[in-house]
Formats: structure tokens, C-alpha cells, sequence
């Protein structure tokens, strides 16, 4: 059984960044917000229930999720964020589940999940936290860049996340982003030798 690792951090902090870093060390990654995507395709698994709750009003000419739409209601409306929450979670976590029994004979993996600490169901699905955190400024900077969303929208986002203290406060595991990649990879390569340290018993 491999030894799943929860891999989380606020909007901008670099987690796919991370990710990508132990991909490269043949680690499994396993994406909530991938799997999320495809559920919500043309045809996704949650487009029927998403349809029958809030109309045709929030599909796309595709039959995908107007996205767009669909975040500009969840932020105003939290009735409607925890509605949409009850059709996608218990999807998203079965999948998550189906992808980490195929992946079992490696010896961790990771189970990317934005907001692990904040929404219930995810953290029994791991054994161990890693957070990636950097200074919310640098957070800000990024995440505009990224998305191309105003400083505004950015830090509403970060609002409706646990803050930066109570994240690290629950994590086994922290990488400090915000020296560059060579730090990154270094951090990076410290943990992977020691989740491979768990898995073997040594550690």
C-alpha cells in the first residue's frame, strides 16, 4: 500500500510547481482539480447533477461548465458554493480513491488537493500533510500573473482559504517557496528521500 501524502497550499503558493518536481522522481500525482475538470466536461460525470441544480444557464455552448459563470455565483452565493460542493466532492474523492488503488505499488504518492484542510472528506485520505507556503505578497503577485485576475479577486479567493498560520500550524511537511527553483528542487529532493525513508521503514 503506498503512502499517500496530501500536497496542498494557498492560491499562488506553487503547488503544481512542486508537483511537477516530484513527478519527476516517478511519483505519482494524483489532482483534484484535474479530476474535477473532467468531471465537468462535456459529458463529465457531474454535469447532469450540476444541470438539474442550477440550469442550463451555467453550461457552455460545449455542454462543459461555464466556469466563469459558475465562480462569479459561488462567491456570492455560499448556499449555492455548498451545493455545488455536494455534486463534485464525493466524485472528486472517489476518483482520487481509484487512482491511488492503481497507482498502490509505488511507495507514496501524492494527492494534490487545494483545499485539503478546508473541506471534510479529504484529510482522512492521506497519511501525511506537505504544505507549500510562501509570503502572501509573493502569493498575490502570482496568482495574478497566472490567472489574470485583480489583486481584488485574488485576495477574496485567499478569504474564503484557512489562513496562512492555521495551514502551517496543520502541516506535517512545509516547502518554503519563495527562493527559486534551485531551493525548490532541493526541498524537494530532501523529502522525497525521506517518504521513501517512511515507505522502506528506516525513517
Amino acid at each position: 500500500m503506498s503512502h499517500r501524502i496530501g500536497l496542498t497550499g494557498g492560491i499562488g503558493s506553487g503547488k503544481s510547481t512542486v508537483a511537477a518536481l516530484f513527478k519527476e522522481y516517478g511519483v505519482p500525482i494524483i489532482d483534484s482539480d484535474a479530476i474535477s475538470h473532467q468531471l465537468t466536461q462535456s459529458a463529465g460525470a457531474a454535469m447532469a447533477a450540476i444541470r438539474a441544480a442550477f440550469g442550463e444557464g451555467y453550461i457552455d455552448a460545449s455542454g462543459a461548465l461555464d466556469r466563469a459563470r459558475m465562480r462569479q455565483r459561488v462567491f456570492a452565493d455560499m448556499a449555492a458554493k455548498q451545493r455545488l460542493e455536494s455534486i463534485l466532492h464525493p466524485l472528486i474523492r472517489a476518483q482520487m480513491l481509484a487512482q491511488a488503488q492503481a497507482a498502490s505499488a509505488a511507495p507514496y504518492l501524492l494527492l494534490v488537493v487545494p483545499l485539503l484542510f478546508e473541506t471534510t472528506g479529504y484529510p482522512v485520505l492521506v497519511q501525511r500533510t506537505l504544505v507549500v507556503d510562501c509570503p502572501e505578497e509573493i502569493q498575490v503577485a502570482r496568482a495574478m500573473q497566472r490567472s489574470g485576475l485583480d489583486e481584488q479577486e485574488v485576495r477574496a479567493i485567499m478569504a474564503q482559504q484557512i489562513t496562512r498560520a492555521e495551514r502551517l500550524r496543520r502541516a506535517d511537511d512545509i516547502i518554503q517557496n519563495d527562493a527559486g527553483m534551485d531551493a525548490l528542487r532541493r526541498q524537494v529532493e530532501q523529502l522525497h528521500r525521506r517518504y521513501l525513508a517512511f515507505h522502506t521503514g528506516i525513517g
